[in-house]
């Protein structure tokens, strides 16, 4: 019993850690932290840790929405999990090559409450985080999924509060470089998922035509 214990907990580990990766990849919580400080420069210390708090809630509430609805309305809609993963790919990796094609975005705060949009979502949770979190329930199961969701948010909030002392540490260069090599990873992930996309079609054509 103890055994399979350990065994079951071993599984376990290396779900949420399988899971942790491509979440942490799709989240870009380093790349995301200039797009937080040109957000809020200027601003006072409590303020942005308001629009932190409001960033963190936010997206924490719009993955939980997306994973609850999300494969009801795919049902409904007759899209397949494969059909998802096929078209998430795409998606991923044109957002993988525009990070890298942009040298630098400037943005300006926009009036209102940038915490909620663009904070929380999309730049926190966007096309990116529900499309991997909804392919890696259905591979490695809804419990290490969300456990790894939770990680990454949180390392994105912890991030997030300490913008300023890690981007004086690594200096403009090294963060635009963490930047482009969370891309190149990105864009890694966006063909595997293309690639069991196109490979589950085309077993599912077989199954239904095997004549």
């Amino acid at each position: 019993m103890r055994i399979r214990a350990l065994s079951i907990s071993a599984v376990n580990v290396k779900n949420i850690i399988l899971t942790f990766i491509p979440i942490f990849v799709a989240m870009g919580p380093l790349g995301n932290m200039p797009i937080f400080i040109s957000l809020t420069q200027g601003l006072e210390k409590k303020e942005k840790q308001r629009i932190i708090r409001d960033a963190i809630i936010t997206a924490s509430l719009a993955i939980v929405i997306f994973l609850l609805i999300g494969k009801g309305i795919f049902a409904l809609v007759g899209v397949t999990i494969s059909d998802f993963m096929l078209a998430g790919g795409i998606l991923l990796l044109i957002i993988a090559i525009t990070v890298l094609l942009n040298v630098e975005k400037t943005m300006k705060a926009p009036q209102g409450e940038v915490g909620i949009v663009p904070l929380g979502t999309p730049i926190i949770v966007g096309p990116a985080v529900f499309t991997t979190s909804l392919i890696l329930i259905d591979r490695y199961g809804i419990i290490p999924t969300i456990i790894s969701l939770v990680l990454n948010i949180a390392i994105t909030g912890v991030i997030f509060i300490n913008a300023d002392h890690i981007t004086r540490m690594l200096g403009r260069g090294g963060t635009r470089a963490l930047s482009k090599i969370t891309a190149v990873f990105l864009a890694a992930i966006a063909v595997m998922m293309m690639r069991i996309g196109v490979v589950e079609i085309i077993k599912s054509s077989l199954c239904q035509n095997p004549g």
